[in-house]
């Protein structure tokens, strides 16, 4: 069982930044691909980034791409979304997940590939 934990939301304005965590405790995250997730009041769990076993395959929603980065260290259990130039469009509870794999460069995409879900972090961005 891996347990994750986000932290790192909050307010912020248009165009700030804000970094993401989600650490997992009990056990190791480092043979586990990780994705971050998003969902509004609504609307269904949408895909944000993902990140390979080894870190060395990431993957974005494109409206996404050049402002968030996916990061981990597997050293410290964590995986991390750095994002920059928000938008009030990014408003939403965002939601790491994780999965086991033997494939050090695959990472996943969809929901119901991960097996493992944080409690979620309000990430509000005011215009």
């Amino acid at each position: 069982q891996v347990q994750l934990v986000e932290s790192g939301g909050g307010l912020v304005q248009a165009g700030g930044s804000l970094r993401l965590s989600c650490a997992a405790s009990e056990r190791t995250l480092s043979s586990h691909a990780v994705g971050w997730f998003r969902q509004t009041p609504g609307k269904e769990r949408g895909f944000v980034a993902a990140i390979s076993v080894n870190g060395g395959i990431t993957y974005y929603l494109d409206s996404v791409k050049g402002r968030f980065t996916i990061s981990r260290d597997n050293a410290k259990n964590t995986v991390y979304l750095q994002m920059n130039s928000l938008q009030p469009g990014d408003t939403a509870v965002y939601y790491c997940a994780a999965r086991s794999t033997y494939y050090s460069g695959r990472y996943y995409v969809n929901d119901y590939e991960y097996t493992y879900w944080g409690q979620g972090t309000q990430v509000t961005v005011s215009s």
